[in-house]
């Protein structure tokens, strides 16, 4: 595989979101949901997630998947999610009066998302085999 300029190889694709109106922390839980998913699994999971910010990130995979079939020519029921990050952007500051005529700060966190499709097979997830304190001792 040769891997082009920006470090993604020929059967991947990316695609971003800049400036999602949510705080990182909230959205990294939607990416943890379809981590490591077929594409067509992850978007039934983000249709019928109860959480807000989870149709921005269905817009992204879909811009993803577009991207797939339009630039690289890949077909969108082999590709799976092989990234997905979130990070923070800017912070707007606001001020709520306080008592006695302090300021109260109001914190409005954006955040960044960025979606690396793969085409082929999703490699399954290794679960992790419990030991009781039997096996341990022995």
């Amino acid at each position: 595989m040769a891997t082009t300029r920006y470090g993604i190889k020929d059967n991947q694709v990316r695609a971003f979101n800049k400036m999602i109106r949510v705080s990182h922390q909230k959205l990294n839980l939607v990416c943890d949901m379809v981590r490591g998913l077929p594409v067509a699994r992850a978007i039934d999971v983000l249709k019928f997630s109860k959480k807000r910010v989870a149709g921005e990130v269905l817009k992204t995979l879909m811009s993803a998947v577009a991207n797939a079939e339009h630039n690289k020519n890949l077909p969108a029921d082999s590709l799976f999610v092989k990234e997905i990050w979130c990070g923070k952007a800017l912070t707007m500051k606001r001020i709520m009066p306080g008592p006695r005529g302090s300021a109260r700060p109001i914190l409005k966190p954006f955040s960044n998302l960025t979606i690396v499709l793969e085409s082929g097979v999703a490699p399954t997830k290794k679960v992790a085999k419990k030991t009781t304190t039997k096996e341990k001792t022995k």
